[in-house]
């Protein structure tokens, strides 16, 4: 299992917002590049990172801030935010990204996911994020009728690398994860779940640990970091001496 170090870009800023709120962030730093190269030096495997003027734009804004941020960090980058089409996905890979994450997507253009997992094998995720156990689009501001599930389930045999799962109340308010539907969401698939949303400390981390036997191959944080409620390579040696890796 991989703990993942979230970095959201506002404004070419690393911020964390409350709840997915736009007028709720927290400005961390204004240079994200450090920041990644940061918790690439804490041990970090993987880094996570959401354009959120694209997640709300419906199109790629930081895409320079990316790339940069690629070249700087030798480990893999799984970037969400506005990617809608073929073409965007192809443009991210060719900047180094190595996994995109579709959402918004996978609901309005569920076939257009289908052709990406045949065309980028091994590197589309799909996220899903949900409010009361519905699921958000357009940068959390839409509410669909889908459940995670549901939507989940739609996508099992397309060959999607992994789904993140984010519970939208408890993103970036170091509340605890929602580990009962993180579970229930696991138990019922076959594709590797991420966990996210609401990491307050080392206790959360081992809480999502726990399900790491039932598919659950990662938890991305965010505010617990920036915060300095979580040491990321404390973390890390946790994860690493459970061999859940």
């Amino acid at each position: 299992m991989l703990v993942i170090p979230a970095i959201d870009i506002k404004n070419g800023h690393c911020v964390r917002l409350q709840q997915g709120r736009m007028s709720k962030e927290t400005v961390y730093s204004d240079n994200p590049v450090e920041v990644a190269i940061r918790w690439y030096e804490e041990g970090a495997e993987r880094i996570h990172i959401v354009d959120l003027d694209g997640a709300v734009g419906g199109r790629p804004v930081n895409h320079r801030l990316v790339e940069e941020i690629a070249r700087s960090v030798p480990v893999p980058i799984q970037l969400g935010g506005g990617i809608r089409d073929l073409e965007t996905m192809e443009t991210c890979f060719q900047s180094g990204v190595e996994q995109v994450i579709l959402g918004t997507l996978a609901i309005r253009h569920p076939d257009i996911v289908d052709l990406a997992c045949r065309r980028f094998p091994g590197r589309i995720i799909v996220g899903i994020d949900a409010r009361n156990d519905r699921v958000a689009i357009e940068g959390w501001t839409e509410e669909t009728g889908f459940t995670p599930l549901d939507l989940a389930k739609k996508f099992e045999q397309s060959g999607i690398a992994a789904i993140i799962y984010t519970d939208i109340h408890r993103d970036g308010m170091e509340t605890g994860p929602n580990v009962e539907n993180t579970e229930k969401l696991a138990k019922a698939l076959n594709i590797p779940v991420i966990a996210s949303g609401g990491i307050s400390g080392l206790d959360d981390v081992k809480k999502i640990l726990k399900l790491h036997e039932i598919g659950v191959t990662g938890v991305i944080t965010g505010k617990a970091l920036y915060d300095g409620n979580l040491d990321l390579a404390q973390a890390i040696a946790l994860v690493k001496s459970t061999k859940c890796n």
